[in-house]
């Protein structure tokens, strides 16, 4: 597996912009999900753990789930983060893990992933019934976000009429949409939802 993050990882978190992106996204979900110290949260897409960061300290154990080691290598090498998040690299749409979670997140991830039905039902499956999902990420745009385009972005945003009616189908209900953050670039701004949903 082709690891197309691993020049990108050296500097990832030196990025202002993207860190404020972060920091206003983990707020979000802080903010929208009723964390507790018994949870155990998968963090779908981890990258260098700039929202596991913000969600570990309110729940029991984050596992950090990334197709790139060596995103997942800066994340393991933070101290504050060792005793809380382990990490997994591994691609859960085609190799399931053999655990539930309480909770998912994940922030600009879903983009990178091809089959979005077939994602959400994975995450349907990695969770306990009554467990919940709160994901991150651009709503349908020009595909300027992503400019000059980037190998692994299949989708320029998504609709959310459309992706709440495919939660909808993979056995979710409360499916809803908050404003999380909004990207602001030389070449537009970029709204960033959140959507929140619980297996039924």
């Amino acid at each position: 597996m082709t690891d197309l993050f691993e020049e990108k990882s050296k500097n990832w978190d030196a990025n202002q912009r993207r860190l404020q992106m972060s920091l206003g996204i983990g707020g979000c979900i802080l903010e929208n999900v009723e964390l507790n110290e018994a949870m155990h949260v998968m963090d779908f897409g981890a990258g260098t753990g700039l929202i596991a960061a913000q969600i570990a300290p309110h729940v029991k154990k984050v596992t950090a789930v990334d197709v790139s080691m060596s995103m997942l290598e800066k994340l393991i090498s933070k101290i504050e983060l060792k005793d809380k998040v382990d990490i997994v690299c591994k691609d859960i749409t085609t190799h399931p893990l053999d655990t539930q979670f309480d909770l998912i997140v994940s922030a600009m991830a879903m983009h990178h992933v091809q089959d979005t039905s077939n994602l959400v039902q994975r995450f349907a499956e990695h969770l306990k019934p009554g467990g919940a999902v709160a994901l991150a990420d651009l709503d349908a745009e020009d595909g300027g976000f992503h400019n000059p385009p980037s190998e692994g972005v299949f989708h320029k945003g998504f609709d959310r009429g459309e992706l709440k009616s495919i939660f909808e189908n993979n056995g979710f209900s409360n499916v809803r949409f908050v404003n999380a953050y909004t990207a602001i670039r030389e070449n537009g701004d970029y709204p960033i939802f959140l959507v929140l949903a619980t297996k039924k």
